[in-house]
This record gives C-alpha cells, sequence and structure tokens, in this order.
C-alpha cells in the first residue's frame, strides 16, 4: 500500500526535508582532504541535534552511523569510520536523513574531494543527478511509477559516455517511498523493467525518495563482510544522487532542496509547487 500524504503532514516532511538540506551544506563543507568520514558523521549528528530532529539512519537495522559515507567504489551504505581518511581525487557520496515529528527526509549527494578529479568522474556526477531531476520532473499527476524510471533511464542512456561504452545503472538499489517511515512501498527502479508493470499512479500525495546510482562500468554490486558497504563488483567509481518529493495538487515539491526544486524544474519546463513553509 502507498501511503498518501495530507497537505500539512507534507509541509512537516518538508521540516524533516529543510534538515536533510542543513547536513548536506554543512557536511559537504567538512568533506575535505584530511578529514575522516567519522569527522562527517560527527558534524550531521550536531546539525540534527541542532535542529531537535532525530536521525533516522542511526540504528536502522543496526546501521551504527548517522550518515553512510561512501567513497569511490562504495555505491551506497558505507559506515562512517575513524580510518577511512578523505584524500585529495576522492569522490564521495553523502546520504542523509532526519526524522521531525515523525515525518521523515531522506537525500544523497556526490561530493568531489580537494582537486584531481578525472573528467569522467566530473561527468558522471552529472549524468546521475541529472537524471534524478530527470525522474522528479516526471512526478505528475496521471503519470505512474515507471514514467519516473523511464525518464532516469532514458536521460543516462542518451548521455556519451567518456571513453566509450556504457553506465552501469546499479540494478539491486533503488528510490523508495517515504512519510512515517524512511523505507516504504512502492520501491522505484531506475530503469525500466517489463516484470515490474507500470506501477501505481501517481496523484497529489505521493512522496518518493528518487536516487539514481550509476557506475562508470558494472551495474552489478556486492555487500562486504560488515553486512553494509555496497561497492561495484568490477571496482569502478560510483554516484549517487537523491532528493526526498512529494507530489502536490499544484505540482512536485522538492523537500529536502533548499528552494523546493523551483530552479532546477524552471530549468526542465515544470512549475514547483509553493514551499508550504514559506
Amino acid at each position: 500500500m502507498v501511503q498518501i500524504k495530507t497537505p500539512e503532514q507534507i509541509a512537516k516532511m518538508r521540516e524533516a526535508g529543510l534538515v536533510v538540506a542543513a547536513i548536506h551544506a554543512a557536511t559537504r563543507e567538512a568533506a575535505v582532504p584530511g578529514a575522516t568520514t567519522k569527522d562527517l558523521d560527527e558534524v550531521a549528528r550536531k546539525v540534527i541535534a541542532d535542529h531537535g530532529a532525530k536521525s533516522n539512519f542511526l540504528g536502522y537495522g543496526g546501521f551504527p552511523a548517522t550518515i553512510c559515507t561512501s567513497v569511490n567504489e562504495v555505491v551506497v551504505h558505507g559506515i562512517p569510520d575513524a580510518t577511512t581518511v578523505l584524500k585529495d581525487g576522492d569522490v564521495i557520496s553523502i546520504d542523509a536523513g532526519a526524522i521531525i515529528d515523525g515525518w521523515h527526509g531522506d537525500a544523497a549527494f556526490t561530493a568531489f574531494v580537494g582537486e584531481g578529479h578525472a573528467p569522467e568522474l566530473i561527468e558522471l556526477s552529472r549524468v546521475t543527478e541529472e537524471s534524478m531531476w530527470a525522474g522528479i520532473a516526471a512526478m505528475k499527476s496521471g503519470n505512474r511509477l515507471v514514467d519516473v524510471s523511464r525518464a532516469i533511464e532514458t536521460y543516462i542512456r542518451r548521455q556519451p559516455k567518456p571513453g566509450g561504452g556504457r553506465y552501469g545503472i546499479i540494478e539491486d538499489y533503488g528510490g523508495h517511498g517515504i512519510g512515517t517511515e524512511m523505507h516504504m512501498d512502492p520501491h522505484l527502479l531506475n530503469y525500466v523493467s517489463r516484470k515490474r508493470g507500470k506501477g501505481p499512479k501517481l496523484v497529489p500525495g505521493f512522496c518518493l525518495a528518487i536516487e539514481p546510482m550509476v557506475s562508470l562500468g558494472t551495474p552489478h554490486t556486492e555487500v562486504l563482510s560488515d553486512d553494509w558497504t555496497v561497492i561495484t563488483t568490477d571496482g569502478t567509481w560510483s554516484s549517487h544522487w537523491e532528493h526526498s518529493v512529494a507530489l502536490t495538487e499544484e505540482g512536485p515539491l522538492v523537500l529536502t532542496a533548499v528552494d523546493g526544486g523551483r530552479a532546477k524544474l524552471a530549468e526542465l519546463g515544470v512549475t514547483a509547487a509553493p514551499d508550504p513553509l514559506a
């Protein structure tokens, strides 16, 4: 069952989303050469506490930290620790969430640490982020879940990969519903699968965490012995971008973007819904 939210509940999710945006801003600034991933986790913990929110990552299924810090070939669910020291040229995905009055926010971004990044890594992140926005723009009343998947996949497949070949759209992980829990129905693939059919129809009150994960090589992953860290099976580096989005009567509202997604959606010819907290 898909949880449909009222405007008042979406406003609460917007509050949680803005906490996530604040976590992103603080950890992006802290992701510098010499910092450890544990340092970033401590930054996130302080932001959550300062906003009177709760972490939805800490303790989730036994996860031991406040954020996920996934470096280079780690796709998702990297565990912050004191021994992973960031260095020039690294790429890190920071996935963060927060809870306000029982309502969840969840979003991720890819950051470049220091300098010396290969052009193909910069393009990988751009393609992944833009595919997320293509999926967000497809959140329209009357569309179905598969239309969001198709928009993400179509954007990625149309981008030429430096050096040839194709980007790997990670198959084992995808987006999800969000609301009174962090992960809810429906599961959102980042590609179209005939086995999954069209999925539910999108209606006002429908909320999704849209999160493409893309690698420079394989779409396949494996989980390390810590039962959390997910890496590409061929060791190629990856990118991960995510926003939580609510579909309202007036269009999509990007709950975890500071401006509600207004500027980026305008570039795509879509009008973002008004911010309920403005």
